[in-house]
């Protein structure tokens, strides 16, 4: 089943759903073999979130916050 097209949080989600259980129907997300279902879920998001065009956040410093100097 193709992936939705969209940026919406429930859009994503519903493609992540989509493309775990490809793998644990067929045992490959596109064209990767994760070799375990945490590494399959996180090629999921991967794959959806860049359909989507969004990245994923990797924590504070990444969202701006930075610590002040004193």
């Amino acid at each position: 089943m193709p992936l939705r097209k969209g940026t919406a949080r429930k859009t994503v989600s519903q493609n992540i759903k989509t493309l775990v259980h490809e793998y644990e129907r067929d045992g490959t997300i596109g064209a990767s073999h994760p070799k375990t279902k945490a590494k399959a879920v996180k090629q999921a998001v991967a794959i959806a979130l860049d359909k989507a065009g969004k990245s994923r956040k990797k924590g504070r410093a990444a969202a701006g916050a930075t610590r002040s100097k004193r």
